[in-house]
């Protein structure tokens, strides 16, 4: 599926190719001053630096309280010493499942569930800023630079920073390199031959606090900065945080001093009128010469001409329509986006390698938001980095857990580390909506990749252990011969206590789905079919419904009457929207998509419901609806300068809204299984939506 080219909405001759460049540049974003919502990240999936209005990391404390500066790579992780022996099963406790005792790391909070949660935390693996002087000798703050510009350029992964001090102009274009770990940059200024412009380096030990930090500066006798090796125009520092160590190397060009200034604090100065540097990141000590800074810029120049130019993309252009400008922006900077924050060896966390939400943790159910579009826009190979994780690492895990719980197969956590070892909740524990992914994510691969065989053999372990599971875990009722979900259970709406929650809509659908492909990879690999997985399928409960509605699930049947269940996800739209909703009543969605948007509280909502509400109206048959629902005027769809999704204070950007309306957009462009190839079916009919490269969505 990867070269097929689809043309939208568009007037007869308007088949050439689309102008990506002209598409990309566009939307470039600039600022003229400092905004603390707006700082601009350059990375490569793997490795992260976020810069202020300077181009480097020069005035951090500005930007704490909206998008704080960092510099993290996917290995980069602390943990402080467990001198309290906590393990996972200090914070067991059993809840009755049909007359069984299951036990459920629900035990939180509590002192072993706080340093199991906290640890591993991602962690700031050191700030690079300008050291910046008024004439005076006094440092300079924001307040003191002048006439400022920035510009990121996307096509060419590379941030331009200007500004003047006292007068005199200093500019910083900076870039990271698209396969290490290492920023780049060139200063330019008759400031630095001054001593009033200079590259600082500080060092942070991790950060406990369950916010955005990821950093504590308030404790230098906690962690080690060692001068590893020093030569003429290098040094390698060993940094030792607990039992965690990384190495980081500064290289710079032409005649330079270096000084320590602190215990974890370096200075690098020069009388010449430009200071070109790179810094390289490493968690073992790195061997041999980096790539110097002209050739990080070259690399990153060459690298995003042909990140953009393959994969798929999508012209709005030649709509008249006002909404249709602001909507490409989003998509734009959304790609750019989710390609340096998601595209990694590891399921991304929900603010990626910005800064930490939830210790800078992964949440498994958020890996569909995160990785989907990547296959859908022609770009597999991005999201297929993180698959191999389940099988080399997590699988074991899940595989302990479900025989702990006493069922077969694999359950997969929700909220992890790099090691796959399970955080407590009070909630996530209980979460099933991310059982299915595995198979769904073996599926869309199978389907892209053409059929081909050694993809069967790739995820059939992965496929068929959570199968496994996912029927052992249905209870079965005599009285109504059926096969029910929980409780205990919570919903991907994370409303209801999990003693009371059950059969909710859409985990209902995906157990559908998830059991009849695994049932098809069976038959593909030549087995033969697993009678149980078809039992539970046969008898699997039917959705409930109220009043001709699609409710949250069969313990809140008055979704719609009582404004209390009217919180969170609207989720019972992703049974027929990211899902093909086997057994769906399309008329009934429909009239359940207008219930909820008519009075949900969208102010308790979260960014990918206003993708998913629209793949469900697009489903339905309702482009314009689609369209309303991915520009809704409501804070937590709010996107900004520099393209994060915005949620409120405290979670100010938001990666799955991202990711969400890139799987949105391509499924209302391309369509879903047996939707015609010349049709846009999410647009409305006078849009013209010019498309290429894009897979549906099964």
């Amino acid at each position: 599926m990867a070269s097929i080219v689809l043309l939208g909405c568009q007037a007869p001759g308007q088949s050439e190719a689309i102008d990506r460049q002209a598409l990309v540049e566009r939307h470039n974003p600039s600022q003229s001053g400092l905004d603390p919502l707006s700082p601009f990240t350059l990375g490569n999936g793997e490795f992260a630096f976020t810069a202020d209005f300077t181009g480097l990391q020069t005035f951090p404390d500005a930007y704490e309280e909206g998008i704080p500066l960092g510099t993290l790579a996917q290995w980069g992780w602390h943990s402080v010493e467990n001198t309290g022996g906590y393990q996972l099963a200090d914070t067991f406790k059993n809840y009755d499942t049909d007359g069984r005792a299951v036990p459920y790391a629900a035990g939180q909070p509590s002192e072993a569930g706080e340093w199991l949660r906290a640890n591993p935390h991602r962690l700031h693996l050191g700030r690079v800023g300008l050291a910046l002087s008024t004439g005076s000798g006094e440092a300079a703050g924001p307040e003191a630079l002048t006439d400022p510009t920035q510009r990121l350029d996307m096509w060419r992964g590379q941030l331009h920073s200007e500004f003047r001090l006292g007068g005199e102009p200093v500019s910083v274009i900076t870039a990271v390199h698209p396969e290490r770990d290492q920023v780049a940059a060139r200063i330019r200024s008759p400031l630095l031959a001054e001593d009033r412009v200079a590259l600082t380096l500080a060092f942070p030990y991790g950060s406990l606090s369950w916010g955005k930090q990821t950093a504590d500066w308030s404790q230098p006798e906690r962690h080690s900065t060692l001068v590893y090796e020093q030569g003429s125009q290098h040094v390698l520092l060993r940094r030792q945080l607990d039992g965690d160590r990384y190495f980081v190397r500064l290289s710079w060009e032409g005649e330079a001093s270096l000084a320590q200034t602190d215990r974890h604090e370096f200075r690098l100065s020069t009388d010449q009128p430009e200071l070109a540097f790179t810094i390289h990141y490493s968690s073992t000590e790195p061997e041999g010469e980096q790539p110097d800074t002209e050739l990080t810029l070259a690399a990153s120049a060459e690298h995003w001409p042909a990140f953009w130019q393959s994969g798929g993309a999508i012209d709005f252009s030649g709509t008249d329509d006002p909404r249709a400008r602001e909507l490409e922006r989003r998509m734009v900077l959304s790609r750019y986006l989710t390609a340096i924050q998601t595209a990694s060896s590891l399921p991304p966390a929900e603010t990626g390698l910005t800064y930490n939400s939830w210790y800078g943790k992964f949440h498994l159910e958020m890996h569909w938001w995160h990785g989907v579009h990547y296959v859908l826009w022609g770009k597999p190979e991005l999201f297929e980095k993180s698959l191999p994780w389940y099988h080399e690492v997590a699988l074991a895990k899940a595989r302990e857990k479900a025989q702990r719980q006493g069922y077969a197969g694999a359950r997969w956590p929700k909220m992890i580390g790099p090691q796959a070892n399970e955080s407590p909740s009070t909630v996530g524990v209980f979460l099933i909506w991310q059982q299915p992914h595995p198979i769904y994510f073996a599926e869309l691969l199978y389907q892209y990749h053409d059929q081909d065989p050694a993809i069967l053999e790739r995820y059939r372990d992965i496929v068929f252990a959570t199968a496994d599971f996912m029927a052992d875990y249905a209870i079965y009722e005599p009285d109504a011969d059926r096969y029910r979900l929980g409780p205990p259970l919570i919903p991907g709406q994370e409303i209801y206590a999990p003693e009371e929650a059950f059969n909710p809509v859409f985990e209902l659908a995906y157990w559908r789905y998830g059991l009849s492909v695994a049932q098809r990879w069976r038959e593909r690999l030549a087995l033969d079919a697993e009678p149980e997985w078809d039992q539970v399928l046969n008898k699997l409960s039917d959705y409930p419904m109220h009043k001709g509605l699609y409710p949250n699930s069969e313990n809140a049947l008055e979704t719609f009457e009582d404004p209390i269940h009217r919180n969170d996800h609207p989720t019972m739209l992703g049974a027929y929207g990211m899902l093909p909703g086997s057994g769906i009543d399309p008329d009934a969605m429909a009239d359940t998509l207008d219930a909820v948007m008519h009075d949900w509280n969208w102010q308790r909502t979260w960014g990918w419901d206003y993708p998913m509400i629209a793949m469900s109206a697009a489903r339905v048959g309702r482009p314009e609806q689609a369209v309303d629902a991915l520009l809704m005027d409501v804070q937590k769809n709010r996107y900004l300068n520099n393209g994060h999704n915005y949620q409120d204070e405290r979670l100010t950007i938001y990666l799955p809204g991202n990711g969400g309306l890139l799987t949105a957009l391509a499924m209302m462009a391309a369509g879903w299984e047996g939707t015609p190839d010349d049709h846009t079916p999410g647009f409305p009919d006078d849009w013209t939506v010019r498309h290429e490269g894009l897979t549906p969505l099964p």
